[in-house]
């Protein structure tokens, strides 16, 4: 029998894994596709007659700013998702329906800013992060028009949390299934058939990010949300967009210095082995992004469910919950890790033909990889801390690992190591390793310890719906 909506949103109900994992991979699919929105792009783009490698450098050096783009949409709507996880979980339904209204009106703004900044500044820009003379004219020639679809990624990016955060993890799924399945059929045919290049695959990706951002409004403003947007809620409260920030800060800060570290690849890369390095870092980019989904589908599907028994004061279901998204994370990065090592070069044929590519990626991708399990101690980590409202500590790990070790080492390495452009890919597994295990042991040691004794009684389930 199907769970009625009050019964899938009710978190402290049943075992803390399968609640996860019925969170996560709806939540791991949605994400899938939408990160082919700018896969597939690349991967048709990399392959197009004559100057695909270039073409796919000119690519590599817009994710900085489709980074930035992802950094507003974090701050907003991942920082208002687990606030509203809480205060549903608290019963405070007119707390979370207006955490709900202010964010999307944030996202609304932040959207137009984002917007008028990278449009009409675009030039000098792209040569900040990292454009040659040879990239420019493929860069720009697919930004302007990618840009004009900022609002609608933003919304339905943001959005889609407070719709799995309602219990409807299919339905947030199917959000970008519909998006998404439109941009896979729109790029060969705008691309090739129309023969319309960069431009075709920029466009096919503003058209399928209007479908799903409409998807999105049209679900959270209808009748099947538990708590359905109204007109009068989206508005900016200045002292909740306060609370709002403070928790999205650590997801804004992850993905800003994800941007401040893929410039600084790109210019290093671009000074010491030229541009063809930079369509190899679009590469690696590319791999890691998809890797790291079941990741961050675990992590950011944990983030309501603990947040919600967090706010009902069910501890040692969180406890549970913490455990069972660490353990998941570390196997899995675990297996992706020995499968770059066996199928480097594999992974990088499906983005290019180009034999100065293909003969320089795969060993790059060995180093870049190396130690990829620790990404799963980092998010873990921050994913609790995130999800039981300690912004400070999330935050603080969001910099050490990307501001304080991995950018300096990016421009330093090159100096110490030979060839130079080997430091720049060994910069990744050295932060990564100390990044995430310092997140993950002074989770353990702070806030899983504090909840194994705190005092407070733990609330008890009915063991009718409740599992081992």
């Amino acid at each position: 029998m199907t769970a009625r909506p009050s019964d899938r949103s009710d978190f402290s109900r049943g075992s803390m894994p399968r609640l996860i994992l019925r969170q996560a991979i709806p939540l791991t699919l949605a994400e899938l596709v939408h990160l082919l929105y700018n896969i597939v792009d690349r991967i048709y783009i990399g392959h197009l007659p004559s100057v695909g490698s270039m073409a796919l450098t000119g690519l590599g050096v817009t994710f900085p700013i489709t980074m930035l783009i992802t950094a507003f949409t974090r701050l907003f709507g991942a920082g208002g998702t687990p606030l509203f996880a809480i205060a549903r979980g608290a019963g405070q339904e007119e707390r979370a329906r207006d955490l709900q209204g202010c964010s999307l009106a944030l996202l609304l703004a932040a959207s137009a800013a984002v917007f008028f900044v990278c449009y009409f500044f675009r030039r000098p820009i792209l040569y900040f992060f990292g454009a040659g003379d040879n990239s420019f004219a493929f860069a720009d020639r697919y930004l302007r028009i990618s840009l004009w679809g900022t609002v609608f990624t933003m919304i339905a990016s943001g959005m889609n949390g407070f719709i799995n955060a309602q219990g409807f993890p299919r339905m947030g799924m199917m959000t970008v299934l519909l998006g998404a399945g439109l941009n896979i059929a729109l790029d060969p045919l705008f691309i090739f058939v129309l023969d319309m290049s960069v431009e075709g695959a920029a466009l096919a990706t503003v058209l399928s990010q209007a479908i799903s951002c409409l998807w999105v409004v049209r679900f959270i403003t209808g009748k099947k949300a538990i708590i359905p947007v109204r007109p009068a809620q989206v508005r900016i409260r200045l002292r909740m967009a306060g609370e709002i920030v403070r928790m999205g800060l650590a997801g804004f800060i992850m993905a800003a210095t994800n941007t401040l570290t893929q410039v600084a690849c790109n210019v290093t890369l671009r000074a010491f082995g030229g541009e063809i390095w930079v369509g190899v870092m679009a590469i690696l980019h590319s791999v890691r992004d998809v890797l790291l989904l079941p990741v961050s589908g675990v992590t950011g599907a944990a983030q309501p469910v603990i947040g919600f028994n967090y706010g009902a004061k069910l501890y040692e279901r969180v406890k549970k919950g913490i455990r069972f998204m660490a353990f998941g994370a570390t196997l899995y990065t675990l297996i992706a890790w020995l499968s770059v090592l066996l199928f480097s070069g594999f992974f990088a044929g499906i983005f290019t033909e180009d034999p100065q590519i293909l003969s320089r990626a795969p060993a790059a991708m060995r180093i870049y990889f190396f130690g990829f399990f620790f990404m799963a101690f980092q998010n873990s980590g921050q994913s609790t801390f995130t999800a039981l409202g300690r912004a400070r500590k999330a935050i603080f790990f969001s910099l050490l690992r990307k501001a304080v070790i991995v950018t300096p080492l990016t421009f330093l390495l090159p100096y110490i190591v030979t060839p130079a452009v080997n430091g720049v890919f060994l910069a990744e597994p050295i932060s990564n390793a100390i990044g995430g295990c310092a997140c993950m042991l002074t989770m353990l040691l702070t806030e899983y310890r504090k909840l194994g004794k705190d005092p407070v009684a733990v609330h008890s389930v009915s063991s009718s719906s409740m599992s081992k």
